[in-house]
């Protein structure tokens, strides 16, 4: 009979992939799957793509919220959940430029916002300087997936607000960037 002394622990990754990780990473194996239905637009494929892309984006609310009621925020959580968010909605804004649904420079500026800010935020992990996640750039991240998901299911009457809400992300975007760079001088300087 083993005893409870003489149980070897658990290894370092396996403490780290908790439940709100694993739900981390069921989102960036979602992605492949969102590509392949909003690529192949016939039929059934644009509705399964916006609900496969909605519960993607529903598991990033899921993860934060139970690492925090549960006290199991992780360095790997944190390292994998914005990594998960830039892969699903990346994924997501370029599939809809080469459905021709978006405007390319539109996404560009989305796009190049967010490798901005994840190379700052890398800089500043260097230096031990955090710079946490703020409220403009919260709404950014909710303006763009109802933005892409509205768009996704490809319907006339839904352009229009797929349109503005991407455009009020990409503001929100520039601004929240704006933030971040001042957020990272003020404690650097």
């Amino acid at each position: 009979m083993v005893s409870e002394s003489s149980k070897s622990p658990q290894p370092q990754w396996a403490q780290q992939l908790n439940w709100p990780n694993r739900i981390t990473l069921i989102r960036i194996f979602l992605v492949p799957f969102l590509l392949i239905c909003l690529l192949s637009p016939q039929g059934w494929y644009p509705i399964v793509a916006a609900t496969i892309f909605l519960l993607a984006a529903a598991t990033d609310w899921l993860d934060g919220h139970l690492a925090r009621s549960l006290n199991q925020i992780t360095r790997l959580g944190q390292l994998l959940d914005p990594i998960a968010d830039k892969l699903l909605v990346t994924a997501a804004l370029v599939a809809l430029v080469e459905r021709q649904l978006v405007p390319a420079w539109m996404v560009a500026i989305i796009l190049c916002r967010e490798m901005a800010i994840t190379g700052l935020r890398a800089v500043a992990a260097g230096q031990d300087v955090i710079i946490a996640a703020d409220t403009v750039g919260k709404y950014k991240m909710v303006c763009l997936i109802i933005g892409a998901f509205l768009l996704m299911l490809n319907m006339p009457m839904l352009y229009v607000p797929g349109i503005i809400a991407l455009s009020l992300g990409l503001i929100l975007g520039v601004i929240s960037g704006v933030e971040y760079m001042r957020s990272y001088l003020s404690q650097i300087l």
